[in-house]
């Protein structure tokens, strides 16, 4: 779909087959009567969704009209859509994608993910939150950082733990560095939800707990995540170098599983 024009007819079509789908009584409608086929009508379509029947009728038909957002959010509660199927009818009339579910979406990784972090035995992964709320791990991340198992759940939380746990920031030689650069990416990351994550507690507690964390908000830095090679201090394992690489589940892309692999060799 190259043109505005076939976008539109993708987006008619898309809403005639949701609305033909949907059953009246799903949307507290009378049950349909002998003489009606299933579905919705596009006068009960508009009415619901608090628009006039001939716009929505231009709609469907993919005539050079440009709803709002806010429109197609009503639509897509009228026709009950998932979450992908309404990121799909707002990339068809040109919006950007839905935003990343909030910090609130669950404490605990789904478990897929979690039986995905404990198949990669041997290599230190973890899941965050967008909130970069630690969600899961497995048995070689609690190796390598074991007080993510016995940390009170309310602070396991990714920057809390960099900027306040002595292990950590014995565990980083450069630790000055990686966690001015944690926050950095956690900035970059939270864009327009950045206003919503900085009234979470953990970033308010850490406003008022690391002077070092205060001033590296104020710097207001962005940098976006790229694969590294990253040093750690074992106490017992002694030094471990690793590459640093990070991924999205398709299925939960307000997760991220990031993934310790160990570094090619040096000379």
């Amino acid at each position: 779909m190259n043109t505005a024009a076939e976008r539109r007819g993708a987006l008619g079509s898309f809403l005639r087959a949701r609305r033909a789908a949907l059953d009246p009584v799903t949307v507290g409608l009378p049950p349909p009567g002998p003489r009606r086929r299933g579905g919705l009508r596009r006068e009960e379509v508009a009415t619901l969704s608090g628009v006039s029947a001939t716009w929505y009728t231009w709609l469907e038909q993919g005539r050079d009209i440009q709803p709002s957002r806010q429109v197609l959010d009503a639509l897509a509660r009228t026709l009950h859509l998932t979450s992908a199927e309404h990121a799909y009818m707002l990339s068809l009339a040109g919006y950007a994608p839905l935003p990343a579910a909030t910090a609130d979406a669950g404490r605990t990784a789904p478990g897929h993910v979690q039986r995905l972090l404990d198949a990669l035995a041997g290599f230190p992964a973890y899941a965050i939150a967008p909130d970069w709320t630690i969600t899961g791990w497995n048995a070689a991340y609690a190796t390598l950082y074991p007080n993510v198992a016995t940390v009170d759940p309310g602070e396991r939380n990714l920057l809390w733990l960099v900027f306040t746990d002595p292990y950590v920031r014995d565990l980083l030689p450069d630790w000055e560095t990686t966690s001015r650069r944690f926050l950095a990416e956690f900035r970059a990351e939270a864009g327009p939800r950045l206003g919503d994550l900085a009234r979470t507690p953990v970033i308010q507690r850490l406003l008022g707990a690391s002077a070092v964390f205060r001033a590296a908000w104020q710097d207001h830095r962005i940098e976006g995540f790229t694969s590294r090679e990253r040093l750690f201090h074992h106490p017992a394992a002694g030094v471990l170098r690793y590459e640093h690489h990070r991924l999205a589940p398709a299925d939960h892309p307000d997760l991220h599983v990031v993934i310790y692999t160990p570094a090619p060799a040096h000379p």
